[in-house]
């Protein structure tokens, strides 16, 4: 009876703790925009908020597709491979300076399959040949960047196509329709997170595979699924980075993964799977975004700027590792 009661007794408190760590993003991010904000005012301006939300609504994208993955236990190393063979592939089939190409809607439904057959690979590989994720999407990734490096032979393409370039230029109510498109985004990966058998499944296998596999749920159709809908995601991504620069080129996708991972994982979900949300993605975009934003407009040096990324990300990790469950560090 005694044991029973210490058992009940110490169960809540690491539901507690873990309570307190999915706001503690938040918490941060709300204390951060306050610091900026009383060293430098001009942070809260709309103009500067219309910034935030331009260089914010790449990485989001990009996240929401990561942390599908993530949530499942693996890890996807191939967004900017992903990324930039759809941003070389729709600069060359839409409206552009090379060629007479001008799909247009049919040139972004097409980028978005390829985006979905580069996942699909991913998946494929990763659960028929039983290579872990990570060197798998390695792979890919530098096999999207040789792909675009390919096509363009080394050159970049002008992107012409009004309709693409509106998503960058053209603003409503006050923000460019990029962004927009971006919470849409959001708003489909809270469906799929929160109304799908996937996004139950995707938990199920982030929180144990082998009970997942004991209760029915097919293991290896889940992760192709998934890794399926990460590279759609990575696609829109090439497609707002193609917008957003107005051309597509070999280079586009440098520095993404970074980023990208970064937002994942300072949000607050964890890397061991089976925690977090795509909302705590949005959180964690946010909070690099906006940190990178007030270190500019406090002047702060871009060298420092890349290490107070690097810490934050340790410092992310650090936190949302639950040591007890842990007894061997690889």
């Amino acid at each position: 009876m005694t044991i029973d009661a210490s058992i009940s007794a110490s169960q809540p408190a690491p539901r507690r703790r873990w309570r307190i760590a999915a706001w503690a993003p938040l918490i941060v991010l709300v204390l951060l925009c306050g610091l900026i904000t009383a060293i430098n005012p001009n942070f809260m301006t709309f103009g500067n908020m219309v910034r935030i939300s331009q260089a914010a609504m790449i990485p989001l994208v990009l996240g929401l597709g990561a942390t599908f993955i993530i949530l499942m236990g693996s890890i996807d190393l191939s967004v900017e491979g992903g990324l930039t063979l759809s941003a070389v592939i729709l600069s060359m089939l839409v409206l552009n300076g090379a060629n007479a190409n001008a799909f247009g809607v049919f040139g972004i439904l097409i980028v978005l399959l390829v985006g979905a057959g580069v996942g699909f690979a991913n998946g494929v590989i990763h659960v028929r040949l039983k290579i872990p994720s990570f060197m798998v999407t390695l792979g890919m990734w530098f096999v999207g960047v040789g792909a675009a490096n390919a096509l363009l032979g080394g050159m970049a393409i002008r992107i012409n196509d009004p309709m693409i370039r509106s998503l960058a230029i053209e603003r409503f109510l006050g923000f460019p329709w990029g962004v927009w498109l971006a919470l849409f985004c959001l708003l489909v990966a809270l469906v799929i997170q929160n109304h799908t058998r996937l996004g139950r499944y995707i938990y199920a296998l982030g929180g144990g595979e082998d009970l997942a596999a004991l209760s029915g749920i097919p293991v290896g159709r889940v992760r192709i699924l998934t890794f399926t809908l990460a590279g759609v995601f990575y696609a829109v991504g090439g497609v707002l980075a193609a917008a957003q620069l107005g051309l597509g080129n070999a280079q586009i996708g440098n520095g993404r993964l970074f980023t990208t991972v970064t937002a994942v994982v300072v949000g607050g979900t964890a890397l061991s799977g089976g925690q977090g949300s795509v909302l705590q993605t949005l959180v964690g975009v946010l909070i690099v975004v906006v940190l990178s934003n007030g270190m500019v407009l406090m002047g702060v040096p871009p060298s420092v700027q890349i290490g107070v990324q690097g810490l934050m990300i340790i410092a992310a990790v650090a936190l949302s590792i639950d040591r007890k469950r842990m007894r061997i560090v690889k």
